[in-house]
């Protein structure tokens, strides 16, 4: 049986699966798939589920928020902040979906400090400029 390796590397930690016959993820353009003796290729995927199998077992679902996919040389390798595997599609769905939530409260939370930081600025030279003009 034809199989490939997949590496998956994130901020803390990095997996080496062997064994894997296929691939399946989507990017800026739909689904694609890969199987072992791929050409060399490189994409970056979406955030949401992509999925493999290793050898005959069930298929294993990896939730991320995007990745860089580069396969080359029979080895597939993806970079990312962070993954989640599970065979259970429900279960990492909801993983992914609590992740997609806390991911979005932490970009609100990010643009409102910003903002409140804009304002602090534009106060601070308001105050400035008026200084500056009195003592003119």
């Amino acid at each position: 049986m034809n199989q490939f390796v997949l590496n998956l590397f994130d901020a803390t930690h990095e997996q080496r699966i062997t064994g894997v016959t296929s691939f399946i993820g989507e990017d800026a353009s739909g689904f694609f798939g890969i199987q072992p003796h791929h050409a060399r290729f490189m994409t970056t995927l979406v955030f949401g589920l992509a999925r493999f199998r290793p050898g005959i077992e069930n298929w294993q679902y990896l939730a991320l928020p995007g990745a860089v996919v580069y396969f080359n040389n029979n080895e597939l390798s993806i970079s990312t902040r962070h993954f989640l595997i599970d065979a259970d599609l429900e279960r990492i769905s909801t993983l992914l979906e609590q992740q997609l939530i806390r991911e979005e409260e932490n970009l609100h939370a990010t643009r409102e400090s910003l903002h409140h930081m804009e304002q602090a600025m534009l106060k601070r030279m308001l105050t400035l400029k008026r200084k500056v003009v009195w003592r003119s």
